[in-house]
C-alpha cells in the first residue's frame, strides 16, 4: 500500500471515529420521558420478544453489564419494566415490561423512526445500501480487534525480532492531517 493509499485508510480512521463520538455524544443527549433511547430499544425488543435476560440484552445493544444493569434499574424505577424470576431457575432473572411501559413506548414509536430518518435522510438507496455493506465490513474487522491489538502491545514490548507483518515499519507521519493512535 503506497502513502496515498494510507492518506486514504487515516482518512477513513478519523471519520469512523468521530462519527461514533458524534453519535454516542447526540443519542445521550436524548432522554424519552426520563429515559435514554438505549431504553427505548430495550422496551422494544421486550414487546417483540417476550421477557429478556439482561446478559442478552447487553449483548445485543452491545451494553457491558454495568450499563445494562443502570439502564435497567431506570427503567425498573420509573414503572416501565418488572423483574422477575424465571421458572424452575431462580439464578436467571427476566426483564418484563409493564403497561406503563408498553403506553411509554406506544407513546413515543416516532421516536426510532425519527432517529433513523434524520441520520440517513438524503442518501439514495444504493448509497445506503454500500453502507451497509461497508458497516457489515467494518463490523466483520472489529472481530478480534482488541486481543489482535493486545498482542501487538505485548510483541513490542518484548526484545526486538526480525521484521515480520506485524513488526513493519510504521507509517505514522508527523505530517499526517488526522490524529492517529
Amino acid at each position: 500500500m503506497d502513502n496515498t493509499d494510507w492518506d486514504v485508510l487515516e482518512e477513513a480512521d478519523w471519520l469512523f471515529r468521530k462519527m461514533v463520538r458524534r453519535f454516542v455524544k447526540e443519542r445521550d443527549r436524548i432522554s424519552v420521558e426520563g429515559i435514554a433511547l438505549p431504553g427505548m430499544m430495550v422496551l422494544h425488543k421486550i414487546i417483540r420478544e417476550g421477557d429478556q435476560r439482561l446478559i442478552d440484552l447487553a449483548e445485543q445493544l452491545d451494553l457491558t453489564s454495568g450499563a445494562i444493569t443502570a439502564l435497567c434499574d431506570k427503567l425498573d424505577a420509573a414503572g416501565y419494566t418488572v423483574r422477575r424470576r424465571k421458572n424452575g431457575d431462580r439464578r436467571t432473572v427476566l426483564l418484563g415490561i409493564t403497561d406503563k411501559g408498553r403506553e411509554m413506548f406506544e407513546r413515543n414509536r416516532s421516536v426510532g423512526s425519527r432517529c433513523i430518518s434524520l441520520l440517513f435522510e438524503g442518501f439514495e438507496r444504493e448509497e445506503l445500501t454500500a453502507q451497509n455493506r461497508a458497516f457489515e465490513r467494518v463490523i466483520g474487522n472489529l472481530e478480534g480487534f482488541s486481543e489482535a491489538i493486545l498482542k501487538l502491545t505485548k510483541q513490542n514490548a518484548e526484545p526486538p525480532l526480525p521484521a515480520g507483518p506485524e513488526r513493519k515499519q510504521s507509517r505514522l507521519s508527523t505530517q499526517s492531517r488526522y490524529l492517529t493512535y
